[in-house]
């Protein structure tokens, strides 16, 4: 097994593309400010789970990683207020995102109250 057989690496790293095809049509004005902090927060998730995978060894890491994925997608979250607000996405398309990035979390969630279940 490795990180990429994870539910949660598999449910990230689906809403980052979304999330990336979505964003191509924010307007260009938004390209170093929304556009770019969104995209890199949702990968940041996917790219943290490898990097806690990699630590499973050693719980207290393999959480503080997880924890990180947690605060990303959690800005996810807010990067995905502000392109409501802003009209960029509709309601619908926010809630589907919104309900992933959801999803996500409590994949996360799951994996920090259970890292022994990562151990091997």
């Amino acid at each position: 097994m490795t990180f990429r057989d994870l539910l949660a690496y598999k449910k990230s790293f689906n809403l980052a593309m979304k999330i990336f095809e979505i964003t191509k049509q924010f307007p260009s004005d938004e390209k170093y400010s929304l556009t770019d902090q969104i995209r890199r927060s949702s990968r940041s998730v996917s790219a943290n789970i490898g990097e806690a995978y990699r630590k499973r060894k050693y719980p207290k890491h393999f959480i503080s990683k997880l924890t990180d994925c947690d605060s990303e997608n959690t800005e996810t979250q807010v990067w995905l207020d502000f392109a409501l607000s802003c009209k960029y996405i509709n309601r619908q398309l926010y809630d589907e995102l919104k309900l992933q990035s959801e999803e996500v979390g409590k994949l996360l969630f799951y994996m920090i109250e259970n890292p022994n279940k990562f151990n091997s």
